[in-house]
């Protein structure tokens, strides 16, 4: 397999650097992302098959990384809370005080899962196929979550709250 080159790079950059700026809201923390992205896949190209896209493979370690960190986060902020005896709020970021828009609010609302379908399929103009290897989950589940998350974001333009149906596991 030939190396990941400067063009391929170029042309995959501002699709990532936008889709990392929707999961993060911070645009200091999407840079660090996708520099972290690039990083991983320039030292794991070898293992890179080429049988799916790039774009896809990209995008499933970005995400992966996103992923990854937000666990890590939210691990670090339970111990910080235990060791300091007091629940700390996430602070207003630039992002958030600068979303006027109601309809990016409303997007905003929806879980990271929900907006990455949303992003890959509708802005990124990705196949089913390509957001299922990117996300490492089955078209099929692909079409449902996609199916949801546009209800969902659909329900809350119009100021309904959508009910959440339980179900009984066994």
């Amino acid at each position: 397999m030939p190396p990941l080159t400067d063009a391929q790079i170029r042309e995959v950059m501002p699709h990532l650097q936008r889709f990392a700026l929707w999961l993060t809201r911070n645009p200091h923390a999407a840079e660090d992302l996708v520099q972290s992205c690039l990083t991983k896949a320039l030292s794991r190209w070898r293992g890179y098959q080429g049988e799916e896209s790039l774009r896809a493979w990209l995008f499933a370690i970005l995400y992966r990384q996103f992923i990854d960190g937000e666990r890590r986060r939210k691990r670090y902020q339970r111990l910080l809370n235990f060791f300091t005896g007091e629940e700390q709020g996430s602070s207003e970021t630039a992002e958030t005080l600068a979303i006027t828009d109601e309809t990016l609010a409303q997007f905003a609302r929806l879980s990271a899962d929900a907006r990455a379908l949303l992003l890959m399929i509708n802005y990124e103009g990705m196949s089913y196929q390509e957001a299922a290897v990117a996300l490492d989950i089955p078209v099929g589940t692909v079409m449902s979550r996609l199916s949801r998350a546009r209800k969902q974001l659909h329900h809350y333009l119009e100021g309904k709250a959508p009910s959440v149906a339980l179900r009984r596991l066994k």
